[in-house]
């Protein structure tokens, strides 16, 4: 297995017209900027035209990662060169947030084999009901294939997201790669690093990811006295406060949920995943030691034991909560990330709207928000 990485920069162009060690790519993983990524001439459409055999999949993004650094407005990507390792891509579409369980299965099942031993997930992060999503995946793919990926950012716009898997680069799709063989080894690992305050309040109303009511009250009008003066700023301000949803009173933990849109007539919030009635939701904030930890852990998390080889590739997806928390501070957990690998692995990856990972220690996939979650890949 062979790895490289790219910039495109609108100074510059490419980073490396020819990136060293991988002539023939199998696969090109793209991350960019929304503007970037529709324009129908732009970079994208380069590394197609020069590497027209490799199987080329993106999205957009909240913030690029490229090694130990976060950039926008670029395009990042890595080149792979596997050495047995055969992938397939599909992409299904996403005509309202409905249809995101029968999308995930029409994608799984297309992608299942006997040799299937991974899926990477790329969906549209806004028309999407994440929890639906993932659960189709888990429903479709046999116990022994995990699932990785995230949902597209388009910074704190919230206006349109996109996928890509060839020329097909549109928003509502969702896109899943395959990797089948026997010498492929992945490692993944989520962690967050958010701490819960104030009371849990019991979902009385809800459809979906459509929260109305917490304990028979307007849902938005009860989040939005928690924010004070940052209620102005929803939904992007959101991210600084997201919801634990919890499934009882005594619940020691829960899922980590993000708002993606509020709605001023309904009094309703829109989630990236389900807020189930019956179950509790309880406030969260962090603090910036804890989120760096929290990607120290993931990272720990996403090794690939027994493969010495440096040339691996490490995927992150952290959540645009976690970016605008940190600040000037956000590189500090990619150094946190590097620094547990001590691989030498080439990391790429972006800030997203949801986060798609087993948490550690099981293979059964979930909806995180407000997570860094690292997937590893290496042959033997």
């Amino acid at each position: 297995m062979k790895v490289a990485s790219t910039q495109w920069t609108a100074a510059h162009g490419w980073s490396a017209a020819a990136p060293e060690g991988v002539s023939a790519p199998d696969w090109i993983l793209y991350f960019g900027a929304t503007t970037r990524l529709e324009a129908p001439d732009g970079p994208v459409r380069d590394l197609r035209t020069r590497f027209p055999g490799a199987l080329c999949c993106g999205c957009t993004t909240s913030g690029e990662i490229l090694g130990e650094r976060v950039s926008d407005d670029t395009v990042v990507a890595v080149l792979v060169k596997f050495a047995s390792t055969r992938l397939r891509a599909v992409v299904q579409p996403l005509d309202t947030p409905e249809c995101s369980h029968t999308a995930a299965r029409a994608a799984a099942e297309q992608l299942r084999a006997p040799d299937l031993r991974h899926v990477l997930v790329l969906s549209d992060g806004l028309r999407v009901n994440g929890t639906n999503l993932v659960a189709g995946f888990r429903e479709a793919l046999p116990d022994n294939v995990a699932v990785t990926g995230g949902l597209a950012g388009d910074g704190t716009r919230f206006g349109r997201t996109l996928t890509g898997l060839g020329d097909q680069i549109r928003s509502a799709q969702v896109v899943a790669i395959g990797f089948y063989g026997p010498n492929l080894r992945v490692g993944y690992g989520s962690a967050g690093g958010w701490d819960a305050f104030g009371p849990r309040r019991l979902i009385t109303k809800s459809t979906g990811n459509v929260l109305y009511e917490l304990d028979g009250q307007p849902a938005l009008d009860l989040y939005k006295r928690y924010l004070g003066e940052r209620a102005s700023g929803l939904p992007a301000t959101g991210l600084l406060f997201p919801l634990e949803l919890l499934a009882g009173t005594t619940a020691v933990s829960g899922l980590v949920r993000t708002i993606l849109a509020v709605d001023e007539t309904a009094h309703s919030l829109t989630f990236a995943g389900d807020m189930p009635e019956g179950q509790y939701a309880r406030l969260m904030r962090a603090g910036l030691d804890a989120l760096v930890q929290g990607a120290e852990t993931a990272a720990g998390g996403a090794a690939t034991p027994g493969v010495d080889s440096p040339q691996r590739l490490a995927v992150l997806v952290s959540c645009v909560g976690r970016r605008l928390v940190l600040g000037q501070r956000v590189e500090e957990e990619l150094d946190a990330v590097h620094k547990a690998r001590r691989s030498g692995a080439i990391a790429l990856g972006f800030y997203s709207y949801g986060e798609i990972c087993p948490p550690i220690g099981l293979r059964q996939c979930e909806l995180h928000n407000q997570t860094m979650t690292v997937t590893t890949f290496a042959e033997d």
